[in-house]
């Protein structure tokens, strides 16, 4: 998802606007994440930007993306540029020789 949000349109209260450019935003993550997963693939990753315009958008965590979209319009933005790229995560697995390790530490007698 690539999209250019008004956050000051004439008519409309900038909160209510800021309230639904967050609603859309969850929204997306939502479906995204209800589309099945290939094979190997254990969640939904995303790679998120953010800015006034596109040019301006630097790159922020998912979980900071909503507190930086507060702080755009807190300090008079217009406009936000949001970019949203679903992407394969693969959670990393613990290494077993470490676990090994700290089980034969643990065995008494041994």
């Amino acid at each position: 998802m690539r999209k250019t949000y008004p956050l000051r349109p004439e008519g409309k209260h900038p909160d209510r606007v800021l309230d639904a450019v967050k609603h859309d935003i969850r929204r997306y993550l939502k479906r995204q994440r209800r589309v099945p997963l290939p094979d190997g693939v254990d969640f939904w990753d995303f790679d998120c930007r953010l800015g006034a315009t596109q040019a301006s958008a630097e790159v922020v965590h998912l979980g900071a993306l909503i507190t930086q979209l507060d702080a755009l319009a807190q300090s008079g933005g217009t406009t936000a540029y949001v970019e949203l790229l679903a992407k394969y995560g693969v959670r990393q697995r613990k290494a077993v020789a470490a676990q090994v390790d700290v089980l034969e530490e643990n065995v008494p007698g041994a």
